[in-house]
């Protein structure tokens, strides 16, 4: 078969970025698509050329079939790669491209269909020998069918879409009680991400873990296993941290698995690249149990293609085109270990929930062992429209110890300033004991979540925002050697020796190490060591990692700080009020810093009547009226931000005396959504 000259990659981000990598390795021509949020996107810039397809929302965009189609015959292209999300287990997507005259990068629609019904898909494998989690059976059951099966099954349960993957809209049930809330919740985040409300319900397995199999099939019956991956580490139901392959398994059961994924593709008449996941109890890896199989390139595919040598997306591509594989199951090994984290925009310090910004600055590790997907650039607007998902580094060595190692220090060398992600969080949660001796299950992440996440905010990161204030001020020269309440002005003018000025400068070579005292009112003197380097100001406190600032709207006095994963902003005044880092006369001082305060329960700064959105977002769900008495912890509305719903409930009980929002308003961070006066006995 004759290979594909144009291919539009129907998607956007960092698997866009990363399909078009290698489509450029294969002489293909690439066209990007791109909504006109992305219109400067960096998967933009690198395709050989792109498409608009529409407005910033999604729904008129990137799920836009008639555009996307439109796409392919103005760029000349011949196959459509859907990357993931989106409309990559489409169905309808897939034929529309077939009657088109464009080949589908991706498995037929009918296996398509097949397996992203997960009650279908159950049945299907289940009568082709495969082991299947007890649960529901049936299509379409109702809210009172679905409490029912749960009953007979026995608490606790799992409600999962029958549409889709990703953890959207699945739920865990533990009292019964509850199971009329939790089914509504889960149709309308299973409708939402879906369009598709149907649910089933499984029995839970308690301290689980969940590891899935890569299989590769062509159009000519021969179908592959790639070995495992270990995805147990989950938020919400969505893995943050993947390995390959798993310590949990032995040889044996490895085999076992992998066959068993092998029939589950063969089953529906599988090709190209997909995933079959299964459930797996901990303390008896043999009984595991088929959850489902993702007709697509997995996030994680790139733990795989670095333990085995293959390049999944080439294999996309080829198959797709017509080539027979050439290698058998004997052929297929599996060399060292590799291990990826996802990088988010999320807060961990604020319960995880969605962030957004600027791209102020960034640095993506690579090297030795290390390998960053990324759709990242300075200057990207990371916003609310889209999954949270920014870029993943994955590390690789000739075992598992190596690469932990590895990818810690590469999240510690990762900085994307301006809008928060987990990256702190996730190589803190790489050195618990539990993930440091294998000992995982899908549960540990939540468990852990709140020793993983530090307090307050840590002394250099006050020290580098003084650095960084006092550099705007007085960029030449350098700030005095100490910052010890006293940033002193150098006269206007004049020129400095290089060779004399404390900074670190040097001719042709690396910044070096300046020791800069900073000290609080209060406490002893802190020996901060700084140099500008790389475009950052950085501030090391001790054999701390270093503290990575940018300066940011200058014209408005603000620095943004990064410090593992999370920027803190701080306004800089010439003002005698506030908490000062510095001051000496009319010179900068830092002043308050600006953490976003509001609370799980939706209080905010405005007081704890004031209920305020703790994320930029859609309402989605109004439950209450002006008027209304509410009880403490109610739920009186959600907000949905990057596929995630957020519950606002009553900070206390009283009355709704204020409410400014109806369902579908779009609202910013902070936003007032209502307000709940207090019965006059609780005032």
């Amino acid at each position: 078969m004759t290979m594909f000259d144009t291919v539009l990659v129907a998607n956007r981000g960092e698997i866009a970025v990363r399909v078009i990598r290698t489509l450029r390795a294969l002489g293909v021509r690439s066209v990007a698509v791109f909504s006109d949020a992305d219109a400067d996107a960096r998967h933009v810039r690198e395709a050989d050329t792109a498409v608009r397809i529409g407005p910033a929302a999604a729904s008129e965009s990137y799920l836009s079939i008639d555009r996307l189609l439109e796409a392919a015959a103005r760029s000349g292209a011949q196959a459509v790669h859907p990357g993931y999300g989106f409309l990559a287990e489409n169905a309808a997507f897939a034929r529309a491209c077939a009657e088109a005259g464009l080949v589908f990068i991706g498995p037929p629609a009918d296996a398509i269909s097949l397996m992203g019904d997960k009650i279908r898909a159950k049945e299907t494998v289940k009568a082709a020998g495969v082991p299947v989690v007890p649960g529901s059976s049936g299509s379409g059951l109702t809210d009172g069918q679905l409490a029912d099966a749960a009953r007979e099954i026995g608490m606790p349960v799992l409600l999962k879409p029958s549409a889709g993957g990703g953890g959207k809209g699945m739920r865990l049930v533990r009292d019964e009680a509850a199971l009329a809330d939790e089914i509504a919740a889960a149709r309308r985040e299973a409708r939402a991400s879906f369009g598709d409300d149907t649910l089933l319900v499984e029995r839970w397995i308690d301290r689980p873990r969940h590891i899935e199999i890569q299989v590769l099939a062509d159009g000519h019956g021969n179908v592959v296993h790639l070995g495992e991956r270990e995805c147990s580490l989950q938020r919400r139901h969505q893995k943050i941290i993947e390995e390959a392959p798993s310590v949990l398994l032995d040889e044996e059961t490895r085999a076992a698995m992998g066959e068993a994924a092998v029939q589950a593709a063969r089953s529906c008449g599988y090709a190209g690249a997909g995933t079959v996941e299964f459930i797996v109890p901990g303390n008896d890896p043999s009984s595991y149990y088929f959850m489902e199989m993702n007709t697509r390139l997995q996030v994680e595919h790139p733990v795989t293609e670095l333990i085995t040598g293959l390049d999944l997306v080439e294999w996309q591509v080829r198959v797709a085109a017509g080539e027979e594989l050439p290698y058998g199951q004997g052929d297929i090994t599996l060399t060292g270990h590799a291990i990826e984290a996802r990088i988010c925009a999320e807060d961990p310090s604020r319960g995880f929930l969605p962030s957004g910004g600027t791209v102020l600055a960034l640095r993506e590790p690579q090297g030795d062992g290390v390998r960053t997907d990324s759709g990242l650039s300075e200057g990207t607007e990371v916003g609310s429209l889209y999954d949270p998902m920014l870029s993943k580094v994955i590390a690789y060595g000739p075992d598992r110890a190596t690469a932990l190692r590895r990818l810690r220090a590469a999240l510690a060398d990762t900085v994307t300033l301006g809008v928060p992600t987990n990256a702190g969080f996730l190589r803190r949660l790489l050195a618990h004991p539990a993930v440091v001796a294998g000992d995982l299950d899908t549960g540990l992440v939540e468990r852990e979540a709140d020793s993983l996440v530090p307090e307050g905010v840590p002394e250099e990161v006050y020290a580098a925002a003084a650095l960084a204030a006092a550099q705007a001020e007085f960029p030449h020269p350098a700030p005095s050697r100490s910052i010890d309440m006293r940033l002193r002005r150098v006269a206007a003018g004049g020129w400095t020796d290089p060779f004399a000025a404390t900074s670190g400068w040097r001719l042709g070579g690396e910044p070096a190490w300046t020791v800069r005292h900073f000290r609080v009112p209060g406490q002893d003197p802190l020996a901060v060591r700084v140099r500008a380097h790389a475009g950052f100001t950085e501030a090391r406190l001790g054999e701390q990692d270093p503290v990575r600032t940018r300066l940011a709207h200058a014209a408005a006095g603000r620095v943004s700080v990064e410090l593992h994963g999370l920027t803190h902003t701080f306004t800089t005044v010439p003002s005698p009020e506030g908490t000062w880092l510095g001051r000496d006369g009319d010179s900068w001082h830092v002043l308050d810093h600006d953490p976003v305060a509001a609370s799980l329960t939706g209080a905010a700064r405005g007081g704890l009547d004031t209920l305020a959105a703790p994320m930029p977002g859609t309402v989605t769900v109004v439950k209450v009226a002006v008027g209304d008495e509410v009880d403490a912890g109610q739920s009186l509305l959600v907000v949905e931000a990057m596929k995630m719903e957020h519950v606002i409930s009553a900070p206390h009980a009283g009355t709704v005396t204020e409410l400014d929002v109806s369902p579908g308003s779009t609202v910013a961070m902070d936003q007032v959504l209502a307000v709940v006066t207090p019965k006059e006995e609780d005032q």
